[in-house]
């Protein structure tokens, strides 16, 4: 059975207030965490708790994730937009290197090499995703040997009614040698 609507006003009760928003913290930065991992999104949150306790979750380190948005924003200050610029291009480098490094060994991995550190469920999934492969290699071959097949008997009729008008003019030719001598 679902849970009633909460109607959304202040709780009065302190301790209440204190469970209520610990619980709901954990949950939105749960929340953020999986957004990140499931849509690769660069994700920063930064809570502050009526104490003034300050809680964070950051997909990426929070300050390129800040200046990043201080930088879309257009609030960036001008002395610090060459440093904050230069900070957002390195930290990108390294994503890119970061995901560069993973393509590769993903690479490896279908070539067979460095299977050792898999677990059985990349196992699987490798398996599976070079079956794929081997199945689109197939068809595309089979289609170019159809092509091809039907371009060399296209050819093949092609000579075959050549030769048999030439075969026809050599004996009409033929016919009228005779005829002049």
């Amino acid at each position: 059975m679902g849970r009633g609507k909460v109607e959304l006003k202040r709780i009065e009760n302190p301790t209440n207030r204190q469970v209520t928003f610990s619980k709901r913290r954990n949950g939105l930065l749960k929340k953020a965490f999986e957004l990140s991992v499931l849509c690769d999104a660069e994700v920063a949150l930064i809570v502050f708790s009526p104490s003034g306790k300050a809680y964070q979750f950051s997909s990426h380190e929070i300050t390129r994730t800040i200046t990043r948005y201080k930088i879309e924003l257009g609030i960036a200050k001008a002395d610090d937009q060459g440093f904050t610029s230069m900070e957002v291009w390195r930290n990108e480098i390294e994503d890119l290197s970061r995901t560069i490094e993973a393509l590769e060994a993903r690479e490896r991995n279908f070539a067979g090499e460095n299977l050792s550190g898999l677990g059985m469920k990349e196992l699987k999934q490798l398996e599976r995703q070079l079956r794929v492969g081997v199945e689109r290699i197939r068809s595309k071959k089979h289609k170019d040997l159809q092509e091809e097949n039907t371009n060399l008997q296209k050819k093949l009729h092609e000579l075959e009614e050549a030769s048999t008008s030439s075969i026809i003019l050599g004996s009409d030719s033929a016919r009228l040698f005779q005829r002049i001598e």
